[in-house]
């Protein structure tokens, strides 16, 4: 009796750990580097606000700083793809733009290809 009592939650264990799920997390908006690109100083904050969305994070302490932030974890992975591209005005016009270099956005895009087709695990 013992014996089957032992198997049943051996198997009840081992059916149960493999069956989490786990819901992608995708947060903020996805910046293409086509895009980041086309932001200049002298722009204003319209124009951005046309290329790269409403930012996600608009600092009630200084006015003069937009945030863009993106961030996906698909599932059960430990991998996140994550990007930053911070925009500080001037008035109303683009002073200075913080944005990853070419090759880490190129890195970012491959690896969020790969999430989002379900190839890391």
């Amino acid at each position: 009796m013992k014996i089957w009592i032992s198997l049943a939650c051996g198997a009840l264990l081992a059916a149960s750990s493999g069956c989490v799920y786990r819901i992608n997390i995708q947060q903020g908006n996805y910046l293409e580097l086509a895009a980041v690109d086309q932001v200049k100083e002298g722009m204003t904050r319209s124009q951005v606000r046309y290329l790269l969305g409403t930012p996600m994070v608009a600092d009630s302490f200084d006015k003069e700083r937009w945030d863009y932030i993106y961030y996906l974890k698909k599932g059960r992975t430990r991998h996140v793809d994550e990007r930053r591209v911070t925009v500080f005005f001037d008035g109303d016009k683009v002073a200075k733009v913080e944005k990853p270099s070419a090759k880490v956005f190129a890195e970012q895009d491959a690896s969020a290809a790969k999430i989002k087709n379900g190839r890391i695990y």
